[in-house]
């Protein structure tokens, strides 16, 4: 009897189109979904550059040997534009890049992080040494540690180099302090490497100290709670997706049980009663959104209020895009089941490269432009522009108009696909 059982249990199986592929299909699906994204990144061609721009206000020799070094960083994206409301077209020279318009481009998620080389407060001289100070934006979290260490290695060969030139033409001797009070100490100071540059000559002159390196994250410490902030868009926009999903259903309950047939048969078209259903989801998915980022607000203090503006503008497209996107797929599938598990496929997937699971920083460059293919990605960008960014309604323009028109191009291929329940 037992194997009667287990007979019976395969047939079931195998004639069970969605359990079959749910079981078989859908893990090797997502295996290999995380296996690009993590895989990836062990390869040096397709590791994710680091976007970087650079400030120069100092004229010392450190802070120019130190820039050239960097330019020779394989692992960094030096920005060639200057990317400034006024000037956008303008070529990117570390000289006429201030402070002020590296951290804004930081701000706006042009560039991962800044290096500005200022002069330090206390000096009147423009070419002694550097203050060097390392802009971050903690949304990318990888980022500003390896930035950190590049940084730190460019700084000390190159004031290795002009320590050895200055030891040969000069012969100086040097002495490279120790870094105090927590900040960025530099490998090889103290006995030893004084040794090795003393050699060089018994004189008692000094070649000038290392600057230390200051990391500020521009972004990420003002925020009460940034890893909620970080990471609330994501999670609300993939059960979002769900929702409406499951909400399309009801198109193919009214289809089996020939609810559809009467209703076509009345007054009202096709067209009314898929705009009529869209209009419900949106407005359910907008009050879901409300519902969830409200209480994000009450109780993980996600700053709600002082982004009303940008949160309505982008939780009124994304539950727009989102119910076009569930009456498509339900337009397209044959039954309540089949919408069930090509939807639980989909989303997911979207969610993954799009980056409500992982964080699109993480992926490789080749995936990170994949995922643009997902309204998922389009959606986080935009609440990360209003909660974590803080940026105006005028720069959520690019992603308004891009869900805007996937909400549009869903509900047309919807319409299309329903034209075969008006001829039956």
């Amino acid at each position: 009897m037992i194997w009667t059982v287990i007979q019976t249990s395969w047939r079931r199986l195998k004639n069970n189109r969605s359990e079959l592929v749910l079981t078989f299909v859908v893990p090797m699906i997502f295996f290999s979904i995380f296996a690009v994204i993590f895989g990836s990144r062990d390869a040096a061609s397709s590791t994710p550059k680091i976007k970087v721009a650079i400030s120069c206000e100092s004229d010392s020799k450190l802070a120019r040997r130190s820039i050239e070094h960097l330019a020779k960083q394989q692992t960094l994206r030096i920005s060639d534009r200057k990317k400034s409301p006024s000037k956008a077209s303008e070529p990117l020279d570390s000289k006429n890049v201030d402070r002020a318009t590296a951290e804004d481009l930081v701000r706006r998620g042009i560039v991962s992080a800044a290096i500005v080389f200022t002069v330090p407060k206390n000096s009147e001289n423009n070419s002694q040494l550097p203050s060097i100070e390392i802009l971050t934006d903690s949304f990318d979290q990888v980022a500003s540690q390896v930035l950190t260490a590049i940084v730190q290695k460019s700084v000390m060969t190159a004031n290795a180099e002009l320590v050895k030139e200055a030891s040969v033409t000069e012969q100086v001797s040097v002495v490279l302090p120790s870094s105090t009070r927590g900040e960025t100490a530099f490998p090889g100071s103290g006995p030893v490497s004084n040794a090795v540059y003393n050699s060089a000559s018994n004189s008692s002159a000094k070649f000038p100290q290392p600057p230390l390196i200051e990391t500020i994250d521009v972004i990420g410490g003002k925020k009460t709670n940034p890893v909620v902030t970080m990471y609330a868009a994501g999670i609300a926009v993939m059960f979002l997706l769900f929702s409406a999903t499951t909400a399309s259903g009801s198109l193919l309950e009214e289809r089996e049980n020939s609810t559809l047939d009467r209703l076509l048969c009345s007054r009202l078209t096709m067209d009314q009663l898929l705009l009529g259903k869209w209009a419900y989801m949106t407005m359910i998915g907008t009050t879901q959104m409300t519902l969830m980022f409200l209480w994000g607000a009450l109780v993980f203090r996600i700053d709600l209020w002082n982004h009303l503006e940008g949160f309505a503008a982008m939780t009124l497209v994304t539950a727009g895009a989102a119910a076009s996107f569930a009456l498509m797929l339900a337009s397209l599938c044959k039954s309540r089941m089949q919408l069930g598990w090509i939807s639980t496929i989909m989303i997911l997937s979207m969610s993954a490269l799009g980056g409500s699971m992982v964080p699109r920083y993480l992926m490789s460059e080749t995936v990170q432009r994949a995922g643009l293919l997902t309204f998922n990605a389009w959606a986080l960008e935009g609440y990360n522009k209003v909660f974590w960014r803080e940026l105006p309604l005028a720069d959520l323009s690019r992603e308004l108009a891009v869900l805007t028109a996937c909400g549009f191009l869903f509900i047309v291929a919807a319409r299309i696909f329903a034209v075969r329940w008006e001829r039956t």
